[in-house]
């Protein structure tokens, strides 16, 4: 398994590549990206922090449970972190199953349960403010 937090730019075709196998038929990955608005706001960037090793800790016990509750081979995870535009890619996860139905269940599981536990504070940058994404505001994005 593949847990990054890292402020470098997301590598999707590495992310896929390290959950490819054999016995795999299906490959699922998710790209999370900034958009340009939300909650009728113009967003102008985001900004992520977070503690690396507590989130990477965080990520491996979410595929863990994963891993348990759906026939799947292997997953991967990165977030970036730092200053983020417009169209930039936050989020990549990806899972390997042996058939398509398995990969696609576990990666929208893995990445709504990412959003509801993992430790990364997002703020949102727009036109004449900022503020801290949390809850079930963070949930939505």
């Amino acid at each position: 398994m593949l847990f990054e937090v890292t402020p470098d730019s997301l590598d999707p075709q590495r992310v896929a590549e390290h959950v490819r196998r054999d016995e795999a038929g299906a490959v699922a990955l998710f790209y999370g990206v900034v958009r340009n608005n939300n909650m009728g706001r113009r967003v102008l960037y985001l900004e992520y922090d977070a503690y690396p090793e507590m989130a990477t800790k965080v990520m491996r016990q979410i595929a863990e449970e994963a891993l348990v509750q759906y026939p799947i081979n292997d997953v991967a995870i990165q977030h970036r972190t730092g200053r983020l535009e417009i169209g930039e890619t936050s989020l990549l996860v990806a899972v390997s199953a042996p058939h398509r139905n398995e990969a696609f269940e576990a990666c929208h599981a893995l990445v709504d349960r990412f959003k509801e536990v993992l430790p990364i504070c997002k703020k949102e940058v727009w036109a004449g403010g900022e503020a801290r994404i949390e809850g079930e505001a963070a949930k939505h994005e």
